[in-house]
C-alpha cells in the first residue's frame, strides 16, 4: 500500500493565503485555502487502495470551515508536522510515515493545487508500486507539487533545497540524483499563489469548492 501525504496549513484567517489579499479580505482568502485543502482530500480518498495521511500544522479549530474539515480529516491518519523550516517539515513528514508505516511507499502533495483529481493521484501511485524510484510534479512557477518516493528516507535530501524559489524543482532533482534516485516526471501544474492563479485554476476544475469560493469572490 502506497501512503498519500496531504502536508497542510490550517487555513486561518491572516495566516493562509496572504497573497489572496487584497482583493480577497483576510477571511475570504482564508476560505478558498480551506476549499483547496477540501478537495484535495477529496482526491486522495478517491484513489482505491491508498492510505490516506496529513501532516498539519497550525490551529484547526479557528481554521475557516473548521467543521467540515473535521469530519474529512476523520477518515486521514493525521501527523503533527515537526520542525524548523518547510524543507525540514517536508523531510520529517516523510520520516514520520515511514516510521508508522515501514515499507511504503510515499506520494506527497500540499493543498495549493485544488484541481489534482484521482486519476493523476493514481498514476503517480501505479508509478511507485511498479517499482520506479520517484516521480516529480512539477509546478510552473519553478517549484513542485507533488514527490513521491518508494524509499521515503530518500526525502531527507529534502533538507539541503531552498524551498519556495524560483529554481526549487530542479534543486529538488539534482538533490535526488546526487543521492541515487531516478526520477519521472508527471504533468506540470499551476500552484495558487495569487488571485491570477487562482481564477486560472478554478477555470479549470469548475466542478469543486475551490472554483465556488473564488466564483464568490469574483462576483461580490
Amino acid at each position: 500500500m502506497t501512503c498519500l501525504l496531504v502536508v497542510a496549513k490550517a487555513p486561518v484567517a491572516g495566516l493562509a493565503k496572504t497573497r489572496l489579499t487584497p482583493p480577497a479580505t483576510p477571511e475570504e482568502a482564508a476560505d478558498i485555502a480551506a476549499a483547496a485543502l477540501l478537495d484535495t482530500l477529496d482526491a486522495v480518498l478517491a484513489v482505491p487502495g491508498v492510505r490516506p495521511v496529513v501532516a498539519m500544522t497550525g490551529d484547526l479549530v479557528a481554521a475557516q470551515r473548521s467543521s467540515e474539515l473535521a469530519g474529512v480529516l476523520s477518515r486521514f491518519v493525521v501527523f503533527a508536522q515537526r520542525g524548523d523550516g518547510f524543507a525540514e517539515r517536508l523531510a520529517r513528514a516523510h520520516a514520520d510515515v515511514a516510521d508508522c508505516f515501514p515499507g511504503e511507499p510515499v506520494f506527497q502533495i500540499g493543498m495549493d493545487t485544488p484541481q489534482v483529481d484521482a486519476d493523476l493521484l493514481g498514476s503517480a501511485v501505479s508509478a511507485l508500486e511498479a517499482g520506479e524510484d520517484g516521480v516529480l510534479g512539477r509546478a510552473f512557477d519553478g517549484g513542485w507539487w507533488g514527490l513521491g518516493l518508494r524509499d521515503p528516507s530518500w526525502a531527507g535530501v529534502l533538507r539541503s533545497v531552498p524551498m519556495s524559489c524560483d529554481d526549487t524543482g530542479d534543486r529538488t532533482a539534482e538533490a535526488l540524483a546526487r543521492a541515487g534516485v531516478e526520477l519521472s516526471d508527471l504533468p506540470s501544474l499551476s500552484d495558487v499563489d495569487t488571485m491570477e492563479d487562482a481564477l486560472a485554476v478554478a477555470a479549470g476544475c469548475p466542478g469543486g469548492r475551490f472554483a465556488r469560493a473564488v466564483a464568490c469572490l469574483a462576483v461580490r
